[in-house]
């Protein structure tokens, strides 16, 4: 039973991370949201920003490192798990993992959207010389 369950949306802040550790695949992402923060004093809008690491195992890892750009918006769940160890030094440490259970994609960000407007070009471009 999944005790906690979060629904997050944001945009990737970097490239996912693909990685191995044993037998184990896995990808490492950083989604940032922007929200709200109240009005400056010049009355302008503030915004937070705040960033969260997910990681997602095997297939669904792999899917995410292979097409995830920076920028993409992604809508994921992710079970929250609890890490506690004690470091060298004797003390007591609490932390937690978001692993991603499913995603799906939102609004393509600025990377994703030139590498389609390269593809259709190509796309185009084989079209004009095939009926030429």
């Amino acid at each position: 039973m999944n005790s906690f369950t979060i629904t997050a949306v944001g945009n990737l802040a970097n490239e996912p991370e693909l990685a191995l550790k044993g037998d184990a695949r896995y990808a490492k992402i950083c989604l940032v949201g922007n929200d709200y923060a109240g009005m400056d004093e010049d009355g302008k809008a503030r915004e937070a920003v705040t960033s969260v690491y997910f990681v997602a195992f095997e297939s669904l890892g792999e899917a995410l490192a292979k097409h995830a750009r920076i920028g993409d918006q992604l809508i994921l769940q992710a079970q929250v798990r609890s890490n506690n160890w004690t470091d060298k030094h004797g003390e007591k440490r609490y932390d937690y993992s978001f692993v991603i259970q499913n995603f799906r994609f939102g609004a393509p960000g600025k990377a994703k959207r030139e590498e389609l407007a390269a593809r259709d070009g190509e796309n185009e471009t084989e079209l004009l010389e095939t009926e030429i």
